[in-house]
């Protein structure tokens, strides 16, 4: 599911002219982790119950150039996810910003999900 995320990603960037993204294993660690919270502690929210934001995480993991991220919760696959983040102005922007170069999808699946991150980079 992560890889088709990307891949529809990038045909949509194509359409704007961007480059593609690249799949980055760090920002996906990243992304499966925040989206397995999500699950587990049952919130929806880019800042977790700790206070920490997608940049604290990423820097508490090490990851370096981290530039934006999406979530989205109850998508059944990767086609619908995407329908969703592309109807929404914000998550749009994101996955057309030719200034990222890399990207990292976690998805977790389970009741009241699935609860899916997009973790996007420099």
């Amino acid at each position: 599911m992560e890889a088709e995320v990307v891949r529809l990603v990038n045909v949509e960037r194509a359409k704007v002219g961007c480059t593609p993204v690249r799949q980055d294993a760090e920002l996906a660690a990243l992304a499966g982790a925040f989206s397995a919270d999500m699950a587990a502690r049952g919130f929806f929210d880019h800042t977790d119950p700790d206070g920490d934001t997608p940049w604290t995480r990423a820097q508490r993991a090490g990851v370096s150039g981290m530039g934006g991220e999406n979530i989205a919760r109850g998508q059944v696959d990767a086609a619908a996810v995407m329908a969703s983040w592309m109807g929404s102005d914000g998550h749009r922007a994101n996955i057309l910003n030719c200034d990222f170069t890399a990207l990292g999808v976690g998805v977790h699946f389970g009741d009241g999900g699935p609860w899916w991150t997009q973790n996007f980079g420099y």
